[in-house]
């Protein structure tokens, strides 16, 4: 998509995208560097990340969902329409660290779902607008520029709720990553395994607040260009 040339290289990029895209970088190293380090070693557990999954969805009365295979590496997500885990490859077949943590993780948003934890259920409303903001935002505050500025200021506002939906996701996947933890620490896997755990799970945690100060900074970019040229 073509931008104004003053929106790609006003000085405003330094202070407001560059940070966040900085802490993105970082945090995609720290991720990768984890799930690499951690699903080379195996888990106290013999069981695989779908049998660590099974385990505790049934234990928390989740015997409905059913668990699939699917493609891609690190494509895992609970899928809240039809109550069904997803697991790519390696987390369903391998019982090392990453995957059962991993899959854990998963099954505390199957966990989420039943009990309809409250930032989840405003997560999955704000899902339609996201998209629509993530998806026509740009393109509207352009047209913008060569007709009205109503378009302009429907951009941004469309752009708000991606902001706002990538803001919601954070207490979502910290509180999924806690359930994860307790339910792994009953027995599943020992307290040795448990600091792989929390180490593959904060990295994770930490991409999720890195694309938050992303997209928060592309927000006030935005008010900042365009409240100077009202």
């Amino acid at each position: 998509m073509m931008f104004p040339y003053f929106y790609i290289y006003d000085y405003s990029y330094l202070v407001y995208i560059l940070p966040g895209l900085i802490l993105a970088f970082y945090a995609q190293a720290k991720i990768s560097s984890a799930y690499e380090k951690y699903n080379k070693i195996g888990s106290s557990t013999n069981l695989s990340g779908a049998e660590v999954a099974r385990e505790i969805l049934d234990r928390n009365g989740l015997n409905y969902v059913k668990i699939n295979l699917v493609d891609g590496k690190l494509s895992d997500h609970y899928d809240p329409r039809d109550k069904t885990l997803n697991l790519s490859r390696d987390v369903y077949y391998k019982n090392s660290i990453a995957s059962v943590s991993i899959a854990a993780h998963e099954v505390g948003h199957a966990i989420q779902d039943s009990v309809e934890y409250v930032p989840l259920r405003i997560r999955g409303a704000l899902v339609p607008l996201a998209n629509l903001g993530t998806q026509v935002s740009f393109f509207l505050i352009i047209l913008g520029f060569f007709f009205s500025v109503f378009f302009t200021k429907l951009g941004v506002a469309l752009f708000f709720f991606a902001v706002l939906f990538q803001i919601v996701t954070l207490p979502v996947e910290f509180n999924a990553s806690n359930r994860a933890k307790k339910e792994l620490a009953k027995g599943i896997i020992t307290e040795e395994d448990l600091t792989g755990t929390k180490e593959v799970l904060n990295a994770a945690a930490l991409t999720y607040v890195a694309s938050t100060i992303v997209a928060i900074g592309q927000f006030l970019r935005l008010l900042s260009i365009f409240g100077r040229r009202d």
